[in-house]
């Protein structure tokens, strides 16, 4: 079984959150299956110090800053259909909101990139699972809106602590036509109907255990869907 991962580049405040993308890896090939690393050959929206925060005068490629992590193994996504996959994860990270989508820019009235969308949309019809971990679940409410897919999905709870305002994210979400359910890093969320799984992870504050166990539970769901 192959299990894509669909990375926005390399680091939390700029591209696909490190920690959730390892973690995601190491789950995927606990359970049994290999994980396949899958890039988009465009510029970051912008580049961070994650020391400082600051923005730096560069640019970044998102397909060559996942080749870090997937150790210099990336398939361009234009490679990859659904008849490639079994499923599909999208670890969290800035990068979601930044790259993928503006979301961090324009909320829930902003754009998604065409050959994510497109990806999405063909595995959800072809029947393939979706995973989204932490902010990702926004990549899902974007390329779904204007559907009659209307998928559940979760980025937290305003019930526990978080660095920042769930509420506002289930607001964004359910503005797009999908609805939202409030979870605990200790929990998952699978919409059955769809076979899209998503997790909270660093979206709530958590140490990296919590988020090893939050990430196994979402994959071990993930495998168990695409076996259906």
């Amino acid at each position: 079984m192959k299990i894509g991962i669909l990375l926005s580049g390399c680091g939390v405040y700029d591209g696909a959150e490190i920690q959730e993308t390892v973690l995601a890896m190491l789950a995927i090939e606990e359970f049994g299956a290999e994980y396949v690393c899958i890039g988009v050959d465009k510029d970051q929206q912008h580049v961070i110090n994650h020391l400082t925060g600051e923005e730096m005068a560069e640019t970044r490629n998102m397909k060559i800053e996942a080749a870090r992590m997937a150790r210099g193994e990336v398939i361009d996504i234009s490679k990859i259909t659904p008849a490639n996959i079994d499923a599909l994860v999208i670890p969290g990270g800035f990068g979601s909101a930044k790259n993928f989508t503006d979301w961090a820019f324009n909320g829930s009235n902003g754009h998604i990139l065409p050959e994510v969308k497109l990806l999405l949309v063909n595995l959800i019809n072809a029947g393939k699972p979706i995973c989204a971990l932490c902010v990702s679940p926004i990549v899902l409410a974007k390329a779904f809106e204007d559907s009659e897919i209307k998928p559940k999905l979760t980025l937290g709870t305003s019930q526990e602590t978080s660095p920042y305002e769930i509420n506002n994210f289930h607001s964004g979400i359910e503005q797009t036509g999908a609805l939202t359910v409030e979870k605990t890093v200790r929990e998952i969320l699978t919409d059955e109907v769809y076979k899209i799984v998503t997790a909270p992870c660093y979206m709530m504050e958590a140490n990296i255990l919590e988020i090893r166990n939050n990430i196994k539970s979402a994959i071990q769901k993930t495998i168990d869907l695409a076996k259906v």
